[in-house]
């Protein structure tokens, strides 16, 4: 078995003395655990260390993986150039990730090096690691702002290298858990940042690596966490195998969250392919859905069907409600992919003859036009949630006290310069928020004069 084990490690610089200078005596579990995972490295004597770090090169739609020989780096940043490091990679192993990464097409390769140094979320276990065990190249792999499925996809391409390489490999999981756990931490307090600790360290501590899926976007971000998506490429290469998990720590004395697991293989699990798993659930529930959506959604479904599989428009189809043929209106197209936007784009006022044919030019531009993302493709349309947004005539506002997030949308404007947002979305949960984010849209920089109006959607499933 070429994965020997995995760890979850988080990566304080603080906890490296020269940098730390005593604070680190703040966090004595961790060093504890870290200390006691050096030991088990050492024990295996891998040939290659796998490293996922939220803190090397991360792109929105690409997973990077560090190219050439060798890399330095040092904690310079933190004070400490004294505290050096010089790394071999290893280039067969990632030789074989990228070949495989391709003939699956997947966004996985060695372009796009912006910083050839060493990151602090590699060096900070390597500062461990060194002391101990002075053996194996390293593999160095960034997150990307793909969904969780991707990262998990990718640990499975990893285990596949890996396994036909024949290279003995630990990985290390580098990542912290949320930032926002006290109000005397750096980021200050937030719920959720409790609440992300509590149930990353029960799902790891039970190796039920299905339920990091479970983890939205939105919660995720409100808790500012730094390793979710480091954990599940590193779930991912343990697919279809049972795992033996443990807890060794967790601190959050700083007001960020430190968190120590092993995980180590044990034989073929069939039941344990959580990806498989969890894709079918999603198609299930998406289909069943879809089956129980209005005639607007439907038409939508149908519009994105046609253009993904056929490039051709849909008509107008027979047996609609008169609303949808009499009536005009702006309207909006949403679609969303395993619970990230995979793409909207709408009218703010009536641009086709009627609502029907304002779905259906919508549905084709956001599946195939928004520039924020690729087309959709055939293999995502089973998976895709879609709503639709039939918008009322917007009206001017004096002030943003007349607006309501939940109940009105906004759009901001200056010149020829208009911005718009829907009401009711995740993660907006302040007119402040929404303000700013629909002058953004619109290119109105900060500081410049702005008009505001308001309008309530129907919103459609």
């Amino acid at each position: 078995m070429s994965i020997l084990a995995a760890f979850m490690v988080p990566h304080p610089p603080m906890i490296v003395p020269e940098i730390g200078k005593g604070s680190e005596r703040e966090i004595p579990e961790t060093i504890r655990a870290y200390e006691r995972v050096v030991d088990e490295v050492a024990r295996l004597e891998p040939d290659t260390l796998i490293i996922t770090s939220p803190h090397s090169v991360m792109y929105a739609d690409y997973f990077h993986i560090s190219p050439g020989r060798s890399a330095s780096g040092s904690f310079r940043q933190f004070r400490a150039p004294g505290v050096r490091f010089s790394e071999q990679y290893d280039t067969e192993l990632v030789k074989r990730i990228c070949e495989l990464a391709d003939a699956q097409d997947f966004p996985a390769g060695t372009l796009g090096e912006r910083d050839a140094s060493l990151d602090h979320g590699t060096m900070v276990p390597l500062w461990f690691i060194r002391k101990r065990y002075a053996g194996g190249k390293i593999v160095r792999i960034g997150l990307s702002g793909l969904p969780l499925t991707e990262h998990y996809r990718l640990g499975q391409i990893i285990a596949q290298a890996t396994g036909y390489t024949g290279k003995r490999a630990v990985v290390i999981a580098s990542g912290d858990l949320s930032h926002k756990l006290q109000d005397y931490g750096p980021y200050g307090f937030a719920e959720e940042g409790p609440e992300y600790d509590r149930r990353i360290m029960d799902v790891c501590g039970r190796a039920s690596f299905g339920e990091l899926f479970d983890f939205s976007e939105t919660f995720c971000e409100k808790a500012a966490e730094c390793g979710h998506r480091s954990f599940v490429i590193m779930a991912g290469t343990l697919d279809g195998l049972n795992v033996k998990a443990t807890e060794l720590s967790h601190q959050d004395v700083t007001g960020v969250g430190y968190g120590i697991c092993t995980f180590y293989p044990d034989g073929e699990d069939p039941g344990r392919h959580f990806l498989a798993e969890y894709l079918e659930k999603a198609k299930r529930e998406c289909l069943e859905k879809a089956e129980k959506s209005d005639p607007f959604v439907r038409l939508a479904r149908a519009s994105v069907n046609a253009w993904v599989l056929r490039r051709e428009r849909l008509s107008v189809p027979s047996g609609l409600p008169d609303e949808m043929l009499t009536s005009r209106a702006g309207a909006f197209v949403s679609l969303h992919l395993d619970g990230r936007l995979r793409g909207c784009i709408g009218t703010i006022a009536a641009s086709r003859p009627n609502i029907a044919e304002e779905i259906i030019d919508n549905a084709v531009s956001a599946c195939s036009r928004d520039p924020r993302f690729s087309p959709v493709t055939p293999g995502e349309l089973n998976r895709l949630e879609i709503s639709v947004d039939v918008l009322g005539k917007p009206e001017p506002i004096d002030s943003p006290d007349q607006l309501d997030v939940k109940r009105y949308g906004v759009i901001v404007s200056r010149g020829a310069k208009r911005g718009l947002l829907l009401p009711n979305l995740d993660g907006v949960d302040s007119v402040d928020d929404q303000i700013r984010i629909a002058r953004q849209k619109g290119g109105i920089r900060e500081g410049e004069p702005y008009r505001l109006e308001r309008f309530e959607v129907v919103r459609h499933y």
